[in-house]
């Protein structure tokens, strides 16, 4: 008799609040005992209101917000900002020592770049980081519970441990809870676990505690109902649950400074106690070699010394960094990657593993049928995702035999009809409601002609829900015309299943072969099951299809007798395919030195698969459990970390271990996850990414970027993006720092050899110097910020993936820099002195003009030194020929200096207010061609390290032979 069944599992097995024992372990009836609840009434109103009073709302702790006083001050927590301030501070004493005439010039434009770093740094960081707000808005929603015997819905906030929630397809779940029944009850549980299949839950007790992700007999707040009804009582509420733990995690997980923090800090140190050397030894050497007998001359000495300190510092090197980084994030915006934190920007950059989530992330989270196997072969179906589009194939080519076609298309049309999903389009967007597994039938039928068209012929009478201990489901179609339907005769009834291969196979006698129906000796069911195994092993899912003929004038009911004697069609191979873009992206990342990792919730087999499919690992590579994870010892952990890139059935936790792990190793860790259980690892890494597609609002909340666009290859692009800006702050830095050495080097040894020079103390000038203070003031002005900030925005000129990560131990300057510094510092200083020495009577040169125009004439060839100097800077190797027209910011930078440079020299009030000097065209010929010989010296070391890296680049191939 074919009979209609609903089905009820009802599983005995519940815990109570606070108990020290896993509820998934323990009795339904002895969980409802302890936490005083009848399963069949729930608690009472008053009871209910008791608790909630007791116990708090079920809702998460949220840390109190930072006030904005303390945002503010916290931008100005940085040791190159407390140089600068201390720069301030002496300029301003220097200033009130001189006798306070005029404005404090130096004092006041050292704080304004202070105080404009700060409301660029506040302005870019002022989202604070909201993750346990956003995971509690995550779940405030309504819940269906069962109180003083009737159905009610209440807030989720409202919730108590021994509530008896009542589940539907659809809800969320406001809760953990132990379930108390459970009929065909599928939930998603991506967000928590990772895991991409909805899960099928039951009421039957675990036998021993298992990871989250197996926990069948549980629901858990945060995850949602997608198939069947059930009830569960009311476990754990509020910080108690499983997300309230992730909570947890978030709150107590710190975040350690960037890279670039931690070496632009040093660098400050580094700088102070240079400044404060080069100011001692200066006013000293000033102090011998000229006669100090006033207290005029000793506070002169004094501030020249001052001066020369507060020119050694870069003082626009904190907002020009913070300038360069916010046009990196604006950027890195208009390619879908939106950077929350300035510095992060750069980390990404020094990245050195991406350890990815895999669900929605290097997958499209979109469950694709891509094989068909029947009695007569394979078929192959292209495209991936809900968009209904690709073809059929078999061998590489078109589908074109009769008997393969009929047999798959068959497969398809059942798999439609048992089936309870929905496909539809919005916008040229394809989304699916129900089970993502039944909808890939939906998805593949549009690729094999004739199947939807068959499918739509049939209604369906009857159906017998999937449930884990069956494994299948069934339904009772029958033809709603004359045309040939799935059966192809003319009965136009059909009981179709469809389920896990093996319980069906069981249920077959028969199997379809073209248009026949042949028995299912034993040879063509170990043909079946071997057909099942080789796409297991591939990591595929599984499922079967079947069907049997019915008399369609008896035909309104159905019951598990009519599951028998069935006739076996064939399986499909199920997966959530990787984005097409994602091997490109692997590979780019590979290329650049950078490890990728695939930590997720999935199936082993099914993790490594994939991972080798994207490149991410080689042929035969195994996952690595949770449960494994579990296991190690610290050590242990950081040895298996540094061996293997894929992690399956994971829990946070696991996902935080290794991330620490990583980074004992050193390992500069990029983490990216869309899922609640991403977040706390999101935040541990050096730089979290979110998904800002299918990412919950908890995970773009922990991290420091989001991805707009949920495409993985957007995250090479901003490694890339990354490691371009980084080598721009080493430009602007090298440009920086050799240009102000230049003046320090110009200003000691021309004061130092003086006499040799031929520099001489002016009429009403007590001791001699290279450089008058207001005129090393105008440099800063003029040379500093234009070009620097070009140079913050220059295109990229070397090959930025082509080498490895930088390591956490290189400096951002290092030896090598640090030389060419001091050698361009030092021939900058070289070409100033040697061009007044031109122009002065006496010294190595005999000259004729005054010391007002040779100074004029050092002070503007070493103002065009270093406009020589901004090209030389844009790289440590490469000729500063190189693409020399690719940045027209610096270009039009380095032209409004020229220009102002000629200004101050040839305009009268600003001669007055400069101490400078008309030049005629052999002084300004002279001024340039000195200057140039920065550019040239430059090539020259250039040329020379570009030979010593091919060397020993050339050695290290013949060592490897």
């Amino acid at each position: 008799m074919v009979r209609r069944v609903a089905g009820s599992i009802i599983g005995q097995v519940t815990v109570s609040v606070g108990a020290s024992h896993d509820p998934s372990t323990r009795d339904a009836a002895e969980v409802a005992r302890d936490l005083a609840v009848d399963p069949a009434t729930g608690l009472t109103s008053a009871e209910a209101d008791r608790r909630l009073q007791r116990d708090g709302p079920n809702t998460l702790r949220a840390k109190a917000p930072v006030p904005v006083w303390r945002k503010i001050l916290r931008q100005f927590q940085d040791p190159l900002v407390y140089l600068l301030l201390v720069a301030a501070a002496i300029s301003m004493a220097a200033w009130a020592a001189e006798g306070a005439t005029g404005a404090p010039v130096d004092a006041l434009v050292i704080s304004a770049i202070v105080v404009l770093n700060g409301i660029l740094g506040f302005v870019q960081e002022s989202r604070a980081e909201a993750a346990v707000k956003a995971l509690q808005s995550m779940t405030s929603a309504t819940s269906t519970v069962l109180r003083d015997g009737e159905l009610r819905t209440v807030s989720s906030a409202d919730l108590v441990c021994g509530d008896v929630l009542v589940l539907n397809e659809g809800d969320a779940v406001g809760a953990d809870a132990r379930l108390l029944t459970a009929a065909a009850l599928r939930l998603a549980e991506a967000s928590l676990t990772g895991e991409s299949e909805p899960v099928t839950k039951s009421a039957a007790t675990l036998a021993q505690p298992m990871p989250l992700g197996d926990r069948t007999d549980m629901v858990f707040r945060g995850t949602s109902v997608v198939q069947g009804v059930g009830r569960a009582v009311v476990t754990a509420t509020g910080m108690g649950t499983e997300v309230g733990a992730i909570a947890e995690m978030l709150e107590t997980t710190t975040e350690d400074p960037t890279p670039l923090q931690k070496e632009i800090a040093r660098v400050s140190k580094l700088l102070g106690v240079t400044v404060i050397v080069i100011a001692v030894v200066v006013m000293a050497v000033t102090a011998l070699v000229n006669e100090i007998s006033t207290l005029s001359h000793l506070v002169t000495v004094l501030l020249l010394g001052v001066s020369l300190a507060v020119a050694a510092v870069p003082e626009g090197l904190p907002a020009i960094l913070s300038v360069v980084l916010a046009i990196g994030v604006q950027q890195l915006a208009r390619r879908n990657a939106v950077v929350k934190k300035l510095h992060s920007v750069e980390t990404l950059g020094s990245a050195t593993v991406i350890a990815s989530d895999k669900t929605g992330t290097l997958t499209k989270n979109e469950m694709t049928i891509q094989r068909i196997r029947t009695a007569s072969g394979e078929v192959e179906l292209t495209g991936v995702g809900y968009r209904p589009e690709g073809a059929a194939l078999a061998g590489g080519r078109p589908l074109s035999d009769p008997a393969l076609s009929r047999e798959a298309r068959m497969v398809l049309i059942g798999g439609m009809l048992a089936n309870n999903a929905q496909l539809t389009v919005h916008d040229d967007e394809w989304q699916i409601q129900g089970d993502p597994t039944e909808a890939a039938f939906l998805v593949a039928a549009h690729k094999l002609e004739g199947a939807r068209d068959r499918a739509r012929q049939f209604e369906r009478l009857g159906e017998i829900p999937f449930t884990s201990e069956r494994k299948m489901m069934s339904a009772l179609v029958a033809r709603s015309d004359e045309n040939t339907g799935v059966t192809g005769d003319d009965t136009g009834a059909a009981v179709v299943a469809k389920g896990a291969p093996d319980v069906l196979l069981k249920r077959c006698t028969a199997v379809q072969v073209g248009d026949q129906v042949v028995p299912l000796d034993p040879d063509r069911r170990a043909a079946a099951a071997v057909a099942v195994e080789e796409l297991s092993a591939q990591a595929y899912r599984t499922l079967g299809v079947a069907y049997r003929r019915v008399d369609a004038d008896t035909a309104d009911e159905l019951d598990a007798d009519d599951e028998q004697d069935l006739v076996y069609l064939g399986v499909v191979g199920i997966i959530d395919p990787p984005r097409p873009e994602v091997a490109d992206a692997v590979a780019e990342a590979h290329r650049a030195g950078v490890r990728v990792m695939m930590i997720t919730g999935d199936h082993p087999t099914t993790a490594a698969r994939i991972a080798e499919d994207l490149g991410i690992v080689g042929p035969g590579a195994v996952a690595v459990t949770g449960a494994e994870l579990d296991a190690l010892s610290p050590d242990r952990l950081e040895e298996v970390t540094a061996a293997t890139s894929v992690y399956a059935r994971v829990a946070p936790r696991n996902k935080l271990q290794i991330v620490d792990a990583l980074q004992a190793r050193g390992e500069v860790v990029a983490m990216t996850g869309d899922g609640v259980n991403d977040a706390p690892a999101l935040k541990a890494a050096d730089i979290g990414v979110a998904m800002g597609i299918t990412g919950t609002q908890v995970t773009k909340e922990a991290a420091k970027m989001i991805l707009a666009d949920d495409n993985f290859a957007t995250i090479v692009i901003a490694v890339r993006q990354g490691r371009a800006i980084f080598d721009n702050i080493k430009k602007f830095l090298r440009y920086l720092l050799s240009s102000n050495m230049g003046e320090v080097f110009t200003v000691f040894f021309g004061v130092v050899l003086a006499g040799f020079i031929g520099i001489t103390a002016a009429e009403g000038e007590t001791i001699v110097v290279p450089l008058l203070a207001t005129q090393i003031l105008w440099i800063n002005l003029v040379t500093d910020s234009g070009p620097a900030l070009a140079m913050g925005v220059d295109p990229e000129i070397d090959d930025v993936m082509s080498r490895p990560p930088r390591r956490p131990t290189d400096r951002l300057i290092n030896r090598v820099m640090w030389r060419g510094i001091l050698s361009i510092g030092l021939v900058m200083g070289i070409a100033t002195l040697l061009t007044m020495d031109i122009f002065l009577p006496g010294g190595l040169v005999e000259g004729s003009d005054s010391l007002d125009v040779a100074r004029t004439a050092g002070f503007t060839t070493l103002v065009f030194a270093q406009f020589f100097n901004a090209f030389n800077s844009r790289s440590e190797t490469t000729s500063a020929f190189r693409g020399l027209f690719s940045n027209r910011w610096l270009w039009a930078s380095v032209g409004l200096g020229v220009a102002l440079q000629v200004a101050v020299v040839q305009i009268p009030l600003l001669q007055t207010a400069f101490g400078t000097a008309p030049m005629d065209l052999t002084h300004w010929v002279v001024a340039v061609a000195m200057a140039s010989t920065v550019l040239w010296f430059d090539e020259l070391r250039k040329l020379v390290l570009r030979t010593r890296l091919r060397g020993a680049a050339a050695e290290e191939r013949t060592g490897r032979r």
